[in-house]
């Protein structure tokens, strides 16, 4: 009997999230906070260190500096600035969108200057006089109201100064930030409903005390923001500029443009293929991805995260991510149904079996993701920041929303006689009666042995890892500025460009070098490494000129060694932790032959991606390291699913005897799951190419490595972790004579344990 209503309520779920998206989808993506790489803009990496000798950074100067950086970005109307503090006494600061960068760049790099003045804008006190952190938020003793003390070295000096005060026919005490002796006037911006002063305080006697407080209509969150601008005007610090990075506004345009057009063809793609392979459970695994991606932008921009462009590609590496789910659950089905199961048996098992598997799968991506989130810097952290998201996603959508999708049209009974709907063939099926397990089925491998000749491909394997030693030996890694210091600047030009006329351009700023690609279908491209490192004074010249002459305001990036040398550091880190959590979680969810097995297998494939890079002297910077990083989290992706098949088949055999069986096992483990790797492979590839064809140049690299290393990862795959898994489970057996892979109970009989 069909259930109809099944059928209605699927649509109606269906209809709901589209109409919800509908309505809401343009007010997200309108919200969506873009990164420098997307709208142009500029960033910049301060290291902080005292004036005075002696004196020690803590964690409040850090936070009374980034209040103080935080009301200079307010001045130039900047929205949604970040300011964030990092190790090493580090304020990073980015202004997406900023419309004058010289003038950021100027106003951030000065040192704040605090200074009392009276209503003629005589300098009375400065910032000097003020006790370092001596500004509180604090409660007037008989009115209660919200008010600031302060604390002074001298008071003499105090007296001295409210005494001048007095003799003023408007006797305020001024408190500026950063006043400019040409622009500002107190009689002016006192007039103003905003004035840029922080206050000015009525002065009725002489004060001749080293605690100062401070009355006005203050709110105690205005209290507390005055204080902390007091004290961060107060501090005997210098920010030191070790990496800067500026993208003029029509390359952040173009890289939005190219990408979400790269990205939108990918997903096609993905549709296509889903509902041409799957039929009926490839529709749903399409409406579930447009739910997930629509989710995904909902929740980032609930985040207040700002969106970069290897964040895209993280998105479009979640859709992979989540077709996979799917496609592992399918898979399931398919198998259920043709060893003769009714369809809703199949989906039930199908969906039972594919669970553990879906989980071993995301958690060890995740584990990768987070070490990126931890070590990653700007860029890199925004991508690990939408993996993250990204990977939580669609493991709860992929799992249970598509399950409960397909699970309606499933209870329905609507198809329980179409097969094809779900991709199986009539005469693939067998009789139930036979009592067929799926391990008996036959695939379109099954002529393949995948073991006969593992020694080969070790073999193989191990001359591309010696000839890649040699060659990263001999040509080295072409590492971008980000990892050796330097400076990179990117033009553009309405115009085709040459390099002679681009080298003569730089030369007349000092900068001399041959290193310049020209790029663009009409050569109206180009970019230039420089080994030395720019001032913001040259930096501000070089874009003052190329926007002239250029028409297009250039992208310059500044990185100094003490950068490259931390990124270097980090890198490494990343692996190597990344690494253990992924060898800590395999052991402990299978075996630690599995786990190291798997290890070999990523290691090899992110060395085959550095060696690539290394021979066709391809640039090595931030992006790539997240490539490298998250195709290890990929690559054991691949491989768990192999294993999770292989510990399935270990554990109907009970007890293995002969090495004949382990080897008979791994060869029926990859038939099985080939299908599935090939299937997501694929559907990860879609987008990746399309990013390689249509996306930003500034992903490329990205994008490339990861084509190599989605490759790599099959290959390990299937000739590298689970032919190892067999010869070091081949000499257990020799050892032990026998393998039990369950744990047999023990029960009391009388006088015997059986």
């Amino acid at each position: 009997m069909v259930k109809r209503s099944r059928i209605y309520a699927f649509i109606l779920i269906v209809i709901l999230f589209a109409s919800l998206a509908g309505f809401t989808t343009d007010t997200i993506l309108k919200n969506q906070k873009l990164g420098l790489d997307l709208q142009g803009g500029f960033e910049v990496l301060y290291e902080v260190h005292p004036v005075n000798e002696g004196d020690k950074i803590t964690e409040a100067t850090l936070s009374h500096t980034k209040d103080a950086l935080d009301r200079r970005i307010n001045a130039l109307g900047v929205s949604e600035p970040r300011i964030d503090i990092e190790e090493g006494n580090r304020i990073r600061v980015q202004l997406a969108g900023v419309e004058d960068q010289d003038e950021a760049r100027e106003m951030l790099s000065t040192t704040a200057v605090l200074t009392f003045r009276d209503a003629d804008d005589n300098k009375l006190l400065d910032g000097t006089d003020l006790v370092e952190g001596g500004a509180e938020q604090s409660f007037h003793p008989e009115t209660g109201k919200p008010i600031v003390t302060l604390k002074l070295k001298d008071a003499s000096k105090f007296a001295e100064a409210t005494q001048k005060v007095l003799q003023n026919d408007n006797p305020v005490m001024v408190i500026w930030l950063d006043f400019d002796e040409e622009v500002d006037s107190y009689k002016e911006e006192a007039l103003k409903e905003n004035p840029k002063f922080i206050s000015a305080a009525g002065v009725k006697s002489v004060i001749n005390s080293e605690d100062v407080m401070i009355e006005g209509n203050f709110t105690v969150d205005e209290a507390q923001t005055l204080a902390s601008l007091l004290n961060a005007g107060a501090l005997p610090v210098k920010l030191e500029e070790i990496y800067s990075n500026s993208v003029g506004a029509q390359f952040g345009v173009d890289a939005l443009q190219n990408t979400v057009y790269a990205g939108m063809i990918g997903l096609i793609l993905v549709f296509i293929f889903l509902i041409a392979f799957y039929r009926l459970p490839g529709l749903v695994a399409v409406v579930t991805l447009g739910i997930y991606i629509y989710t995904l932008l909902a929740v980032y921009d609930g985040l207040n995260a700002v969106l970069t462009l290897p964040g895209i590609a993280a998105l479009l590496l979640g859709v992979a991510m989540s077709v996979d789910a799917n496609i592992i659950t399918f898979e399931r089905i398919k198998e259920e149904l043709k060893v003769g199961r009714s369809l809703p048996a199949a989906f039930k098992e199908g969906s039972k079996t594919s669970f553990i598997t879906i989980f071993d799968a995301n958690i060890t991506t995740l584990l990768t993701a987070v070490v990126l989130f931890i070590y990653g810097t700007s860029a890199v952290k925004g991508f690990a920041t939408m993996l993250i998201v990204s990977i939580l996603l669609s493991f709860g959508i992929s799992v249970y929303l598509a399950r409960l999708l397909l699970g309606l049209l499933v209870s329905s009974n609507k198809f329980n006689d179409k097969p094809r709907l779900f991709g199986v063939k009539p005469e693939d099926i067998m009789d139930i009666k036979e009592g067929l397990d799926t391990d008996d089925l036959k695939t379109k491998f099954d002529k393949i042995d995948f073991v006969k000749h593992k020694n080969k491909f070790f073999i193989a394997s191990a001359g591309m890892v010696i000839a890649g030693i040699i060659m990263i030996s001999v040509f080295r890694l072409n590492l971008s500025i980000d990892f050796t210091s330097g400076t990179r600047i990117d033009l553009m030009s309405d115009e085709s460009l040459t390099t002679e006329q681009v080298k003569a351009d730089l030369e007349e700023h000092g900068v001399e070098t041959d290193d310049i690609v020209l790029s663009g279908e009409n050569h109206d491209r180009a970019t230039a490494r420089y080994k030395g490192t720019l001032t913001k004074d040259q930096v501000n010249e070089m874009k003052d000129y190329f926007s002239e002459k250029y028409g297009t305001e250039p992208g310059i990036s500044v990185v100094t060694p003490t950068v490259g040398k931390d990124l270097v550091r980090n890198a490494i880190i990343s692996v190597i932790l990344a690494s253990v959590g992924i060898i800590l979680y395999v052991t402990l969810r299978f075996e630690m032959k599995m786990a190291l097995g798997a290890i070999i297998a990523l290691l090899h494939d992110a060395f085959f991606v550095v060696a690539f890079f290394s021979i066709f002297r391809l640039e090595v910077d931030l992006n790539f390291i997240a490539a490298v990083l998250t195709i290890i989290g990929y690559s054991v992706n691949d491989t768990i699913v192999t294993f999770d098949r292989i510990r399935e088949l270990m554990r109907k055999r009970k007890r293995i005897r002969e090495y004949r069986e382990l080897e008979e096992i791994v060869n029926k483990s990859i038939r099985q799951v080939l299908n599935r790797s090939i299937n997501t492979s694929l559907t990860t590839l879609f987008p990746v190419i399309c990013l390689l064809l249509f996306g930003a140049d500034a992903i490329w690299n990205f994008s490339f490595a990861m084509f190599i290393g989605l490759i790599a990862g099959v290959y390990s795959t299937l000739y590298i972790a689970a032919q190892l898994w067999l010869v070091w489970k081949g000499k257990e057996l020799k050892k032990k004579g026998v393998i039990i892979t369950y744990k047999e109970k023990k029960k009391y009989t009388g006088d015997a344990v059986v």
